[in-house]
């Protein structure tokens, strides 16, 4: 897939989540009552169509041997500038983000002996849901996946996990929170978003191991790029369905903006924001398990070694790790965003 075909599927994206946003603005409008707007917009339709129609048979009639525009030459020439201007710092940031992929590898498969890991999720999970069979499901997940004698890809793909998600929340909270605050900010950062989540995984590949080259510093962006949406967007939405009563009870209580945002708002939308990070942790694991073809170790390179070696045992049992991984995040986060729903509504 070349720019100009990635540029064109994002510009679908964007014009589809133009048209929704719209459409939803409309419908709002239309429930407060404002029906002349709907009288007006079917007007412009009615003499818009004839118009867009003539013009589409013109443009399909047309044949071009070549790009109009050289959108291709645009993307190589500015990732060699890129590249000579931000080459050095990327670089250093490359080798300190491998560092601590590594500190996390070595932590989980040498520091820490692989029952006392079981051990310390299991007991996560009994704090986060307080169910025996979610609890025991955790311990025979780990059990089953140290059989399979997979044990250092699962605790490589969890340390590559633990650098996304942290980048992911430490960029995707701010975003959130800036949305949630601002009706501006909120309508730019929509497109961007849908455009975001619409494009395929594998074309955050491409830009990623141009700037980056192969490893793991190239997996820790592009997960971060792919799962980042759905924690920006739920994190917003929880701010903004927080009561307007208790809102204005802060307001009459004197509180600040600043006060009201981290003392009210985003204590009651914790569950939201988690509900939104369980969301980023699956596309993450998901986005691992691709960033194997350029070079990320772990679990999805065994699914890649299986594929390529035409072993579907050793694939079988590599997809049936992530699985089950995947299971145990699922869990105990919902289980998290469980309690924390519980404790807001005793709280009211």
């Amino acid at each position: 897939m070349d720019a100009g075909s990635i540029f064109s599927l994002v510009l679908c994206a964007a014009i589809v989540g133009w048209i929704a946003w719209a459409a939803a603005r409309r419908h709002e409008a239309l429930a407060e009552g404002y029906r002349a707007h709907a009288v007006g917009a079917a007007a412009a339709l009615a003499v818009l169509v004839p118009g867009l129609a003539g013009l589409w048979k013109f443009l399909t009639g047309l044949e071009f041997d070549t790009s109009i525009i050289p959108l291709d030459v645009w993307v190589d020439g500015a990732v060699d500038w890129l590249l000579l201007k931000v080459g050095d710092p990327l670089d250093q940031l490359n080798r300190w983000v491998v560092h601590k992929i590594g500190f996390f590898e070595r932590f989980l498969h040498q520091s820490i002996a692989w029952p006392l890991l079981t051990l310390l999720f299991t007991g996560v999970a009994w704090h986060a849901s307080r169910n025996f069979v979610v609890t025991v499901g955790v311990a025979c997940a780990f059990l089953l996946i140290w059989s399979m004698a997979l044990w250092k890809p699962t605790m490589q793909t969890l340390s590559l996990m633990s650098v996304s998600i942290l980048v992911t929340v430490v960029f995707g909270l701010p975003l959130g929170i800036l949305m949630s605050q601002s009706d501006r900010a909120r309508s730019v950062m929509l497109p961007i978003l849908d455009m975001m989540q619409t494009m395929p995984s594998f074309v955050y590949l491409i830009p990623v191991v141009m700037l980056l080259g192969l490893g793991n510093f190239a997996g820790v962006i592009a997960t971060m790029i792919y799962a980042a949406p759905p924690l920006i967007r739920l994190t917003d939405l929880g701010i903004r369905l927080v009561d307007k009563e208790v809102m204005e009870a802060a307001t009459s209580f004197g509180a600040s903006r600043r006060q009201k945002l981290f003392n009210i708002q985003i204590p009651l939308a914790l569950p939201n924001i988690m509900a939104g990070l369980n969301q980023s942790i699956m596309m993450a694991l998901a986005m691992v398990v691709i960033a194997s073809m350029i070079g990320v170790r772990g679990l999805g390179q065994e699914v890649l070694f299986g594929l390529q070696r035409q072993e579907p045992g050793t694939g079988f049992i590599a997809g049936l790790s992530i699985v089950l991984l995947a299971i145990v995040l699922d869990r105990i986060t919902q289980s998290y965003g469980r309690r924390m729903e519980t404790h807001r509504t005793v709280s009211h």
